[in-house]
């Protein structure tokens, strides 16, 4: 089993930036993906980065150039560098770990971007 815990939520505004970390425990496979996704009132869950064991990543196409996703394979953790952040990025952000064709989720962070 495996835990998710994320931090780091909160409100901002218009071009500003917020930093998630997301920490892993419990039984954590060394090859894994993490990944942030995230989903606003009435829409749908979406991908919003992801990261392999080997630190290979995807974007999707409304946040490139303004985030960037890292971890630590030794802590078990992933961050998520928000930069430029617009009314549109508000959602609950969900930090997910992908491994042995199992997705874990995190409890969720909200993130409101308003002035």
């Amino acid at each position: 089993q495996v835990q998710l815990v994320e931090s780091g939520g909160g409100l901002v505004q218009p071009g500003g930036s917020l930093r998630l970390s997301c920490a892993a425990s419990g039984t954590v496979f060394r090859f894994n993906t993490m990944g942030w996704y995230r989903q606003a009132p009435g829409k749908e869950r979406e991908l919003v980065a992801r990261i392999n064991s080997s630190r290979s990543t995807t974007y999707a196409d409304s946040v490139k150039g303004r985030f960037t996703i890292s971890r630590d394979n030794a802590k078990n953790t992933v961050l998520l560098q928000m930069n430029s952040l617009k009314p549109e990025d508000t959602a609950v952000y969900y930090c997910a770990l992908d491994s042995f064709s199992l997705r874990y989720w995190g409890q969720g962070t909200q993130v409101t971007v308003s002035s």
